[in-house]
Formats: structure tokens, C-alpha cells, sequence
């Protein structure tokens, strides 16, 4: 919104200085030419940069107020604009239910990670027996047990990881740590977080969820397919031998 009043004593202070400056000047040239600064010749010294100073300044502080304006509002579309672009590439990389990485991100924050020379632990994480809460309790249900283990797994990876989610009901993490046993450690802190995880139905039935979970031990500038395929075989051996296991 213009600011009238700004645009008035900028305008005021303008044409007293206007004023000022041309009596000053009158003052030093019209005595040595042999006149007086009286009457009618006062009369106009001050009159003509009234009449000049004073709708040329306002005219000068309503184009400035107006530039400062579309300036602002310039300088807000613009940080609105990087906004939604931030928003629009993390949505692009992010999984619309667990808010994880989605499958592409996830394959190419692990590439980086190999690239950059990172050592650590590759998780393939799968839920069991996901389509019976699915077909028993409805999708409503599932998705809802999918966000809290997606949750889950963004916090245990908060500060040593990243983790997303591969498609239905399996999830990978990455750990960066050199260490296995610090691996095998926060797998079975991962396992039993979500063993403990309790959802519950329409009906109010608590629906019980566990996961099998692979590990591949990744060495600085691991294959990612290799690793990948390792941790998903390890995986269906968790499977076969029961369930809610891990297998490294």
C-alpha cells in the first residue's frame, strides 16, 4: 500500500529545501548585480520552486514509493516461489504416504553414498504377513501402520542414516557406520521398535507388526547392486526361517 504521508513529508521537506536553496542563491547573486531580495523578486524567488519543487518532488516520491513497493513485492514472490520449488523437489523425492525417501531418491542417495567413499550397513527391511492386515483390517489400516513405521525408521535415522521406502511393504536403510556389530545392533534395535509398534483397527482390535530384515555389510565404494541384492536375499532368509529375524 502506498504510504501518502511518507510520500507528503518527503515532498514538504523537498520544497523548503528547494526554497531555502533559492533564497540562498538570490541572495549571493542579485546584491553584487546592483537589485534588492524584496517585494516582488522575493515574491518569486520563493514562489517558483514552490511552483516547481513541490508537484515535481511528489511526483519523484510516488514513483519511488511505487518502485519500493513492486520491489517488495518483487523480493516476496520471489522467496514464495523458492518455497514452492523446495517443496516441489522434496516432494518429488519423498514417498506421499511414510514421507521417506521414495525408491528413486533412496537409489540415489545410496549412490552418493558410495561415490563419497562411505562404508556401513544396508538394511532390506520387509513387513510380515502385510497383505493379511491389508485384507483384514482394509488399506485404511495398512497405510496407517505404513506411516508409523515409516516415522519410525526417519527417526532411528535421524542422525546416522537415511532410509526409504522401496515399494508396498519394504523399506531400506542406510547406516553409515564401519563398524558390523554397531550394524547388528541398531537392525535389532530397528527389529524390536517395530515388533512393539501397535495398531490399531476400525474394530479396535491391536494389530501386531514385526519385519524381516537382510543386512549387507557395504565397504567403501560398495556396488550398489550387489548390496542390494545381498540385503534382499538375506531378507527372504529371515522369511523362510520364521519371520520377525534378521539375517546378515
Amino acid at each position: 500500500m502506498i504510504n501518502y504521508q511518507r510520500i507528503a513529508i518527503k515532498t514538504f521537506a523537498t520544497t523548503i529545501l528547494a526554497i531555502a536553496l533559492s533564497l540562498l542563491i538570490s541572495s549571493i547573486l542579485v546584491p553584487p548585480l546592483g537589485g534588492k531580495l524584496a517585494g516582488a523578486g522575493l515574491i518569486m524567488t520563493i514562489v517558483c520552486p514552490l511552483a516547481v519543487a513541490a508537484p515535481v518532488s511528489a511526483l519523484h516520491h510516488l514513483s519511488s514509493e511505487r518502485l519500493r513497493i513492486a520491489k517488495q513485492e518483487l523480493i516476496s514472490a520471489h522467496e514464495e516461489l523458492k518455497k514452492t520449488h523446495s517443496e516441489l523437489l522434496k516432494n518429488l523425492r519423498r514417498d506421499y504416504l511414510t514421507e521417506t525417501l521414495n525408491r528413486q531418491a533412496f537409489f540415489e542417495r545410496l549412490s552418493e553414498a558410495s561415490d563419497s567413499g562411505e562404508a556401513g550397513g544396508l538394511l532390506f527391511i520387509d513387513l510380515d504377513h502385510f497383505k493379511a492386515i491389508n485384507d483384514t483390517h482394509g488399506h485404511a489400516t495398512g497405510d496407517y501402520a505404513l506411516r508409523k513405521v515409516g516415522l519410525l525408521l526417519s527417526n532411528l535415522t535421524k542422525n546416522t542414516g537415511f532410509v526409504g521406502r522401496l515399494g508396498g511393504e519394504e523399506f531400506s536403510v542406510f547406516i553409515s557406520t564401519p563398524d558390523p556389530k554397531q550394524i547388528a545392533q541398531f537392525a535389532e534395535t530397528v527389529r524390536q521398535k517395530i515388533n512393539s509398534l501397535r495398531v490399531i483397527a476400525p474394530n479396535n482390535l491391536k494389530i501386531h507388526i514385526s519385519a524381516s530384515i537382510g543386512i549387507s555389510i557395504c565397504q567403501p565404494g560398495f556396488n550398489l547392486n550387489d548390496a542390494l541384492l545381498e540385503a534382499d536375499e538375506k531378507m527372504y532368509i529371515a522369511k523362510d526361517k520364521g519371520r520377525n529375524l534378521i539375517v546378515s
